[in-house]
């Protein structure tokens, strides 16, 4: 991607592993910003780094916006998202680069991969979600992703995603007080000095 000299950031699972989630997944999601004109290019520059595209149907990828290849030595799939101007491109100034094993690797940040989790919604984004929030904690700039979710309400014109943050939040947020009264709880009390 580098080499096509393309913005780009990883998505998806391998994101959510990075930032706390503990499932595994073999698939790589990238979203890059390719220009129409240049597919055949950046498919070829593909292909020289050993990934085959599955689908060599133009009009699927105009539909769907997604290119899928597999490389061709390990059998990996990846799937390359072509970014959409607005949200998309907020995503792409906003990876944050990630040392991966001397490599470093745009990966979409944890406020944007929460909301694109809630945006699909299914059981194991939810858990995704679940697993970010709490590892990644107060670290995270929850107005953001609040902000983000109440524009994409009004868009899309739901009122069913900003409940879904909150509800995680707010489990964070129990999870966190019930363990500082156990801890508190647990501690020895102190005999005062005899003097």
């Amino acid at each position: 991607m580098d080499e096509c000299g393309l913005q780009w950031y990883v998505f998806g699972a391998q994101a959510a592993i990075i930032w706390g989630s503990s499932r595994l997944s073999a698939d790589v999601d990238v979203t890059a910003a390719i220009e129409p004109e240049t597919l055949a290019h950046y498919t070829d520059a593909m292909s020289s780094h050993g990934f085959e595209p599955v689908i060599d149907d133009s009009e699927f990828v105009a539909r769907t916006r997604v290119l899928p290849f597999v490389h061709r030595t390990s059998g990996m799939p990846l799937d390359v998202v072509l970014a959409g101007p607005g949200l998309e491109e907020e995503f792409l100034r906003r990876a944050i680069p990630v040392d991966v094993d001397g490599t470093l690797v745009p990966v979409i940040s944890p406020e944007d991969l929460i909301v694109t989790k809630i945006l699909a919604g299914r059981p194991k984004d939810i858990e995704d979600i679940r697993s970010v929030i709490h590892q990644r904690g107060a670290s995270l700039d929850e107005a953001r992703i609040r902000e983000v979710l109440s524009l994409l309400e009004e868009a899309l014109g739901h009122s069913d995603l900003l409940p879904v943050f909150e509800k995680e939040w707010d489990e964070r947020r129990r999870d966190s007080t019930a363990a500082k009264k156990a801890g508190h709880l647990s501690k020895p009390k102190r005999k005062p000095k005899k003097k």
